[in-house]
């Protein structure tokens, strides 16, 4: 089957709403086989609306729509699906007692623009929305689908997990499995070369490469009439990949970050950590506090910027001077002094030219280095980074806890 996905609002067009919809409906699509064909924007004009449906009607089995549900009057997705179909807007009295019971519940008044809401094209089957007053719905009509959602992420999220993909599902005689392999301290084009020759005599199971700002992952799918059969068939080709990537693969199973795996290993092995940052100036620390449980293991963040500050942590002024704040020795000594002061197991250090100005030759924007104590041994990693100021520090960050991952010698973290 082929999908299709048409994304309406003006606000969209203009550049005020980043569309995320659009990205989680094709995600959710493609685990369950259903291939999306086109993917476009419409803004709140009836006419290429209208017309954006009656292309896409001609070309794929279902149609999803998200946005244009709400109570004004340019909200008319439901409108001109239902002329579309030459079928008419029929009222629904539960909808009606549900936006009743809405503003009722807040001490409001269903006005005449929300009562809009409970009218649907004929045919229609309702998919709830518990998280607003906008409902969507399914209209099966001559062997075509068209599901209509609210624009609201946190409105179409819900609907969509809990009755879009369920329903969908249902019209496949298929069973699609699928496992992501997360991967990390190699570039996008280095992974694809290595895993080539896979991905070239792939059938199934397939393998889909997806390039991201903090990992790297590969979709693995494969599909049969029996559900073990599939999730078997899995098994052969992640053992490949396996061989060839080694322990650049940091986890299976879901899509997850760096910091989930090694702060997950931390807590369970009762590890202490800290870190001192420079370069990064708190956005590794941000990144380990953004996981649940850690204040475990987490003891303190230092940002020590200037040459003063590190100094004041424990820095010595002469390998400062010696070497500058750009250097293997002071990323070990940021470290060490961060394991002191704190008490910690672990502490991981950062320095570096996040740029775009403060390069030299000898010491280049992107030059970072990551210093690593760990119960009384210090380790050091050099990175030469590409890239703005952001991603420098960004692919800093990944690396620091990446090589944490791989000094600690932590197992593949794996989600059944």
């Amino acid at each position: 089957m082929k999908a299709e996905i048409i994304s309406v609002g003006t606000e969209l067009l203009l550049g005020e709403v980043v569309n995320t919809n659009a990205s989680d409906i094709a995600k959710a699509l493609k685990e369950i086989g259903i291939s999306v064909y086109n993917i476009d924007t419409v803004g709140d004009n009836p006419k290429r609306l209208y017309e954006d449906i009656e292309k896409a009607y001609d070309r794929s089995d279902i149609i999803i729509t998200t946005g244009g549900l709400g109570p004004t009057k340019d909200d008319l997705t439901k409108d001109i699906v239902a002329d579309f179909l030459k079928v008419d807007m029929v009222l629904d009295e539960n909808e009606v007692e549900k936006l009743k019971n809405y503003f009722k519940n807040r001490k409001d008044e269903l006005n005449e623009g929300n009562m809009t809401q409970a009218y649907f094209p004929k045919g229609y089957e309702i998919l709830d929305n518990p998280n607003g007053t906008a409902s969507g719905c399914v209209i099966n009509k001559d062997n075509k689908i068209i599901i209509v959602m609210p624009g609201p992420p946190r409105e179409m999220k819900p609907m969509l997990k809990n009755y879009v993909i369920p329903y969908l599902s249902k019209l496949s005689s298929k069973y699609f499995a699928s496992k992501t392999i997360n991967v990390i301290g190699i570039g996008e084009s280095k992974m694809e070369e290595m895993i080539m020759e896979l991905i070239k005599h792939q059938t199934n199971p397939t393998i889909a490469p997806y390039f991201k700002d903090k990992s790297l992952t590969l979709r693995v799918m494969a599909s049969d009439d029996d559900k073990k059969t599939a999730e078997n068939m899995l098994l052969p080709t992640i053992e490949k990949i396996k061989s060839i990537l080694n322990d650049n693969i940091y986890a299976y199973g879901d899509d997850l970050a760096i910091e989930d795996v090694v702060c997950k290993y931390l807590m369970d092995n009762n590890l202490t950590v800290s870190t001192v940052e420079s370069c990064t100036g708190g956005m590794l620390s941000s990144r380990i506090i953004n996981i649940s449980g850690i204040s475990k293991c987490f003891k303190s963040g230092y940002v020590t910027y200037s040459n003063e500050s590190k100094i004041q942590l424990g820095v010595s002024e002469d390998t400062l001077q010696k070497y500058g704040a750009v250097s293997e020795q002071t990323a070990i000594e940021m470290a060490t002094a961060c394991a002191k002061k704190s008490g910690s197991d672990i502490a991981i250090s950062t320095t570096g030219v996040a740029g775009p100005d403060g390069g030299s030759e000898e010491k280049p924007v992107g030059l970072v280095y990551i210093g690593l104590y760990i119960n009384g041994q210090t380790y050091c990693k050099k990175l030469n980074i590409v890239g703005n100021r952001q991603r420098i520090r960004r692919i800093a960050t990944s690396n620091a806890l990446d090589f944490v991952r791989r000094t600690l010698k932590m197992p593949i973290y794996e989600i059944n």
